[in-house]
């Protein structure tokens, strides 16, 4: 009886370390999409996405392996939430920003610090929020690239309309979205390619397969495409099992054909 409570005792401890160890990886997605409509004249753009940070610190691992290799910097909500401090907050933007140009939209999470205090940290630093607003880039040929972005979908704070209006009639579009619900509202008519989100931690603890959410990856809902991320902390409980932190350089570029 004792031989077996410490086998089980011994089993139970490796899970708990592997479980953490999943949760504290620092793991780079390389995800190369093709669309036959994005504007030949970017060439490649690449957008560096990670979401759902809650309490973790942004290892300096990850900023080596990004470095150089994104043009955009997005965060997809989540930052933070109650019990991180300002402190943290700034010391993990202050590292993204090295990286590049930052863009921010709201997490249901990071309603749960001082919203305001947040606001004005993210201006001071000149971090873009895209709150039910959007952003053109264009080439020099004149085509454009517009990233939409809207507030956090399960506090009911989204404005689709106020981002598409925002948008302007031209352009690939992009929209990110820390909940990746917000594909339900999305109609084939306002043109949306791309939805980037995060939320659901891929279930954050799957038994068997099986989570609360499903895994993070790249699905198609008619025209658009969905890319959920794993994220790259945790909530409530740092631990994660079969569905390992990650964070993505996501590349997009024109083709004929489409593929992830």
């Amino acid at each position: 009886m004792v031989i077996f409570l410490l086998v089980f005792l011994g089993i139970a401890v490796g899970m708990l370390v592997h479980m953490y160890k999943e949760a504290q990886t620092d793991r780079v997605i390389i995800n190369k999409l093709f669309f036959s409509d994005f504007p030949k004249s970017f060439g490649e753009v690449t957008i560096f996405f990670i979401s759902d940070i809650h309490h973790r610190k942004v290892s300096q691992q990850i900023i080596e392996q990004v470095k150089g290799k994104a043009d955009l910097i997005v965060i997809g909500g989540d930052l933070a939430e109650k019990g991180v401090s300002m402190s943290r907050i700034k010391e993990n933007l202050l590292k993204l920003k090295d990286l590049g140009p930052v863009y921010f939209v709201w997490g249901n999470n990071d309603y749960e610090t001082d919203s305001h205090e947040l606001d004005a940290l993210l201006l001071d630093l000149g971090i873009k929020i895209l709150d039910n607003t959007a952003v053109k880039f264009e080439s020099d040929s004149g085509e454009e690239l517009v990233m939409l972005g809207v507030d956090d979908v399960g506090l009911e704070r989204d404005r689709l309309d106020l981002a598409l209006a925002d948008a302007g009639d031209n352009g690939f579009r992009v929209l990110i979205s820390h909940n990746p619900v917000i594909f339900k509202k999305i109609d084939q008519n306002n043109r949306i390619r791309l939805v980037i989100s995060g939320h659901t931690h891929g279930g954050q603890i799957r038994i068997f397969g099986f989570g609360p959410y499903e895994l993070g990856g790249i699905k198609e809902h008619g025209n658009t495409t969905v890319l959920t991320s794993n994220g790259y902390g945790t909530t409530k409980i740092p631990l994660r099992l079969g569905a390992p932190a990650q964070t993505h350089l996501i590349t997009l570029s024109h083709s004929e054909r489409r593929e992830s």
